[in-house]
């Protein structure tokens, strides 16, 4: 059963960990907002002298998610805490498929990320040696069948999806992700090579966690919390947050069952 922190607060389990992965996006901001208890629960913990991350499955560079962050108004100090699932995919690109062709599935306006990359990519599908995604196309809107028609005669490439969100909500409405193209694809027979969370590589690139106490925050049971049980960290999910709907008609300890995770607290917000 999933220990509730309304009452208490952070600060009442905060002396317990060393350090916190917290999600940026559904947690601190909704992508147009910056949550103002959320931010102080931010500066509590450094005044705690505790350790944090800001982890966000953004399919962008460390340095554009910061920028963006400090356009919304926030204190530099924390803007520093960042650590993206694009820059994860990045570490790996330059490692392993730095003179490869790809083919990028996304909105232009990610392919900052890619910049180093500009002479790999291709418009023809045909002739990539790999597939890029970091979302979806705009033109496209959400029509998934679009993708299905694309991928037919392309499963034996390799996917590398740097956002492996199904969906996130943008204030009040919901849009779909990269993981929901990466998803057709490997229904379809496709293999795919996920950077963000829930796997392993952000958080251990974005910080010295080894033999240390963590405590993962987020509202996203498939990515944060999934990610929180396979590195066997302790969970907090926020309720007013993707699955709020659910958690409010069926509770966390049945919507946790049905997601197949383990819960270690709920929180309506992020609160110290």
């Amino acid at each position: 059963m999933s220990e509730n922190l309304d009452n208490n607060g952070l600060k009442s389990i905060a002396e317990n960990y060393d350090i916190f992965y917290i999600d940026l996006w559904g947690v601190v901001h909704n992508g147009i907002n910056l949550h103002t208890n959320a931010i102080e629960a931010l500066e509590e913990i450094t005044k705690a002298k505790k350790q944090y991350v800001l982890l966000t499955n953004a399919p962008r560079p460390n340095r554009t998610v910061k920028s963006f962050l400090e356009k919304m108004g926030m204190n530099k100090e924390i803007i520093e805490k960042v650590y993206s699932s694009g820059e994860a995919a990045l570490n790996y690109l330059k490692k392993n498929l730095l003179d490869d062709k790809f083919y990028h599935l996304g909105p232009a306006r990610d392919f900052d990320l890619f910049l180093d990359f500009k002479k790999n990519k291709t418009a023809d599908i045909k002739e990539s040696s790999y597939l890029l995604c970091t979302g979806l196309f705009e033109e496209q809107g959400e029509d998934l069948n679009y993708y299905k028609e694309l991928f037919k005669e392309h499963i034996n490439k390799k996917m590398i999806c740097t956002n492996p969100d199904l969906i996130v909500d943008r204030g009040d409405k919901r849009e779909l992700c990269a993981g929901s193209v990466a998803l057709v694809f490997e229904k379809m027979g496709g293999k795919v090579v996920y950077f963000g969370k829930p796997f392993p590589e952000v958080y251990n690139q974005s910080i010295d966690n080894k033999k240390k106490k963590v405590l993962s925050i987020g509202d996203n049971l498939n990515t944060d919390i999934k990610g929180a049980n396979l590195l066997n960290y302790d969970s907090l999910i926020i309720s007013n947050g993707i699955h709020k709907n659910e958690i409010k008609k069926e509770g966390i300890d049945m919507v946790s069952k049905k997601y197949e995770v383990v819960v270690n607290f709920i929180q309506t917000e992020l609160k110290w």
